[in-house]
């Protein structure tokens, strides 16, 4: 009688144990042409790596689709990480950088989505399902976490700690970005038409 075959772990969820990188492979690499991120980065600074990030932010096309993919629900932690893995592969900053970037890249796209008047955008993942984040209907009595007697209101504006973003950035932000943001959003809504 003929024995059907059974189908092995790799068979069942479709990946080829024999197509992946063999151990060492890495290291056969020429010495001469490194990649980008195994040599000394552009950044060193985290004022000036995070006015480079900016810079990229707020090219007009950039923009135009950043705004886009924030009001489509995008999380901003997930555009935060994306953009600065981008930055550490291309050789900008060192690993550790790129996690020091982390939270003021997070303001800047809040900035950003404020000035595009996004009020619904999503923080991080699965912020829908923590009662933390969660907005209280009109009918919620807000609690009094003080306990001064008088219930706390929710804070409704995201404000960046002034450890976190440079003072110099932080007045580029404050004077450029509503206008960029606002040319950004008229050439969409041109294009749309």
């Amino acid at each position: 009688m003929a024995e059907k075959i059974k189908q092995n772990q790799f068979d069942e969820v479709g990946v080829n144990p024999f197509n992946s990188p063999i151990p060492g492979e890495s290291l056969t690499a020429s010495p001469e042409t490194p990649k980008a991120w195994e040599r000394p980065p552009e950044y060193t600074n985290e004022d000036e790596a995070m006015m480079a990030v900016y810079m990229v932010l707020t090219k007009q096309d950039t923009l135009r689709q950043l705004v886009g993919i924030i009001s489509e629900g995008v999380p901003l932690d997930e555009i935060a990480q994306v953009l600065l893995y981008k930055g550490y592969t291309e050789g900008k900053y060192t690993p550790d950088m790129m996690l020091m970037l982390a939270e003021p890249t997070i303001y800047l796209l809040i900035a950003i989505a404020d000035y595009a008047e996004i009020k619904d955008y999503v923080l991080y993942n699965e912020e829908e399902d923590d009662p933390d984040t969660m907005i209280p209907e009109d009918d919620v009595t807000p609690v009094d976490m003080d306990g001064d007697g008088i219930p706390d209101e929710p804070k409704a504006k995201v404000e960046p700690n002034k450890d976190s973003v440079s003072s110099s950035l932080l007045s580029r932000i404050e004077k450029e970005l509503p206008t960029k943001v606002e040319e950004a959003s008229v050439e969409e809504i041109e294009e749309e038409v």
